[in-house]
This record gives C-alpha cells, structure tokens and sequence, in this order.
C-alpha cells in the first residue's frame, strides 16, 4: 500500500514538477507504521514489552476475547471510560470494590468477573444483548459465518468465483466498478500470448520456450 500511495504521489509531483524520482517502499516501512500507536504508548511508559500485559495484548480484561456458554467466543475492546462503564452494566459486574479501570492491580479480578459473567450466556444471547450498543462487542465467528453477515452480504463483500469463496475486489468506483476477469493463470498458461503482446515474433517466443527461459503449460 506504501507503494501504491508513492506511485501515485509522485505521478502527481511530477505533473506538478516535471521532475521524476525513484519511489523507495519497504514491507519494514509498513510493518512500522502499524505499530505507531504502541511505540507512542511505549514513548509515554505505557507499553511493556512482557507478553499479554499491555492495554491492547490481551492484558486488560476489556480488551479481549471470552467464552460463551455454547462453546462461541465473543470481543470486547471497551477502552474508553464510557464504553467500560456500559459493558460492566450491560455484564452485571458490580463496580463498587474494582480499583480504578487502568489500575492493572484490579484486572484479574475484573477478568475474573467479565469471564464469569460471558461465560453465563450464548454467543447468539450475548449478541442480542450487546450488538449496536456502545460496548464495542462483535461475535468472533468462523469465516462460514462471516461471509453470511448482514454486513458482509449487503456490501457483496465476499463473492463466489469457481466455486470457490473469496474477496471482491476493491476498492470500488462509482464509474468504473472492479470485477472479478477470471480465474489466475497456472504457470505458463498464458506464456505465448503475453510475449505476442509485448512485441516478439513467433520465431524469437518459440527461441524463449525452447530455452526454457519461459515456461508454457500442456
């Protein structure tokens, strides 16, 4: 996606300029990127680097997954105070005797309480209860379910192409709308049309076959 955005980014300064420039992108760039939050929570003495004992980790008891009675899973990330203060009603959980929500002295005894309490009802009686609230709760469901969501079907999010389920394409434009062209090539099953297509005769893509510098398929 970095890549993407640089390309882009230069043809329009370029345009602007007249000048081109090399495009640098790297996977590292992105992967650092996405850890902006937790090098800031790190810069502020809010991360530690032990395992499962950060805000967003699996540390804290409202930010995480739990059983239900049925066997399901659900999330919950209720990190601001007022999503905490809805799910701790919305749960049942008494607060009167839990320290102070960021106060990680009181979260096993939260965690303990919170698992008490989800794993009471169903995931499906967990969904009723919690769903469009400000808890910031979902249902942890198997890609079987995920693709049959309201969400997910309204959107056409997933769609069927051989048989097989898989993304649409996207992003989608109001104009020009993305579509799924076909199936991907095997290896070397298109080889001699596309060097037809980049300007060599049937001479020179036979010489490339016959050196094994191009594969065919059959």
């Amino acid at each position: 996606m970095f890549l993407a955005f640089g390309v882009v980014c230069g043809i329009l300064e370029a345009r602007a300029s007249g000048h081109g420039q090399v495009v640098d992108a790297a996977m590292v760039d992105g992967a650092a990127y996405l850890m902006g939050a937790i090098w800031g929570l790190r810069g502020m003495g809010g991360y530690h680097e032990e395992r499962g004992t950060n805000l967003l980790d699996t540390g804290s008891p409202f930010y995480d997954v739990y059983e239900t009675a049925d066997g399901g899973w659900v999330s919950i990330g209720s990190i601001e105070p007022q999503f905490f203060a809805e799910l701790l009603e919305r749960t049942g959980i008494e607060r009167d005797d839990l320290p102070h929500q960021m106060d990680r002295s009181g979260w096993p005894l939260l965690r303990e309480r919170l698992t008490a309490a989800i794993k009471a009802k169903t995931r499906a009686e967990w969904v009723d209860a919690l769903d469009g609230t400000d808890v910031c709760f979902a249902p942890v469901l198997p890609m079987s379910e995920a693709k049959e969501h309201p969400h997910v079907r309204a959107r056409g999010i997933i769609v069927e192409h051989d048989q097989i389920d898989q993304p649409a394409p996207a992003p989608r434009f109001s104009r020009t709308p993305p579509e799924i062209q076909g199936p991907a090539a095997l290896p070397g099953e298109h080889s001699e049309a596309v060097l037809a297509d980049w300007g060599f005769d049937d001479d020179e893509v036979a010489a490339l076959l016959e050196s094994g510098a191009v594969t065919r398929r059959g």
